[in-house]
């Protein structure tokens, strides 16, 4: 057995005793979608602060990017493609889903000015259930994107680059 697959096996031994006591997630879930197999490269006492500022990670680049594409004042050429593309609905749907990712930053920041085992499991529990609520709407957004690109792309395509 190699140094990372027993690290790794560790991590999955820790996590199931974090998860028994705060009925977290199963690890197999949170990894599939938060890859929290990283804190195998983390020595820690405390795994759970690891896993929640990992979920914390993947929401903070979702909201940076759900902001872009709500004010694109001055995101880059490939944003306002994408923003073409987007009708009243999805659009309504990125707000709603902005306000959650926001909420959840501020409940992050709260957790890394004033550690609580207990807060930090509460935490993971209500992103993972938020995660499987916006994950939904994130794909109906895409592929509502992919729908309208070659009509709504096509249209303002004579731009001046000059």
């Amino acid at each position: 057995m190699t140094k990372k697959e027993s690290n790794l096996e560790n991590l999955k031994k820790d996590y199931k005793e974090i998860q028994k006591k705060y009925n977290l997630p199963d690890f197999e879930k949170l990894n599939k979608d938060f890859n929290i197999e990283k804190s195998a490269e983390t020595e820690t006492d405390y795994l759970i602060r690891e896993v929640r500022r990992l979920i914390a990670e993947k929401f903070s680049n979702y909201l940076r990017f759900v902001e872009t594409l709500l004010n694109p004042m001055n995101a880059p050429m490939s944003v306002f493609s994408i923003v073409k593309t987007l009708g009243t609905e999805e659009k309504s749907k990125l707000t709603e889903i902005y306000k959650k990712l926001l909420r959840n930053e501020i409940d992050h920041l709260e957790l890394e000015i004033s550690f609580s085992e207990e807060k930090e499991a509460k935490f993971i529990k209500e992103a993972y259930e938020m995660w499987l609520e916006i994950q939904k709407d994130f794909i109906e957004i895409i592929k509502e994107i992919k729908n309208n690109w070659d009509s709504k792309s096509e249209k303002n395509n004579k731009g001046y680059f000059g």
